[in-house]
């Protein structure tokens, strides 16, 4: 699967200019995930659309997200979960983000199998995506930017 990504990287990204830049997307699994191919895809697709994307990789603790949104001074946070297991981390990560003085200033998007509107709403999520369009669409609405008004 990686090497299909790999693969398919250039043209998923080929799109954007390098003078593109709707916003800064902080990305990363939530702590103790370490599945990461959907999460690297979405950020495949929030690229080829515009948007200047860090990738944390995999288990990544609520405090990396926080000090990568702050030195990035990033726009979105987007936090994917495969496992149930998983899932409390994405609300500690935006906890970690208040306790930081950041949530004001940063979207936070989730998404992942076991992930739901329902479950972003009760965690406090700005937006949900089950998919990689998706998380690029909500992404551009969240900012008020790149889609028709």
């Amino acid at each position: 699967m990686y090497a299909g990504l790999d693969l398919l990287k250039p043209l998923i990204t080929a799109a954007a200019r390098p003078d593109d830049n709707l916003g800064i997307v902080v990305i990363g699994t939530a702590q103790g995930d370490l599945h990461d191919i959907g999460k690297n895809l979405v950020a495949m697709m929030k690229e080829g659309a515009g948007f200047k994307v860090v990738n944390l990789g995999r288990d990544v603790a609520p405090e990396k997200f926080v000090a990568a949104v702050q030195e990035h001074s990033a726009n979105i946070v987007g936090i994917s979960a495969l496992m149930t297991t998983t899932m409390p981390a994405m609300k500690r990560t935006i906890d970690a983000l208040i306790k930081a003085g950041l949530r004001e200033r940063v979207k936070v998007m989730v998404g992942g199998a076991p992930v739901s509107q329902a479950f972003a709403d009760e965690i406090g999520a700005d937006g949900y995506a089950r998919d990689s369009t998706q998380a690029v669409v909500k992404a551009k609405q969240l900012l008020g930017v790149g889609v028709a008004r």
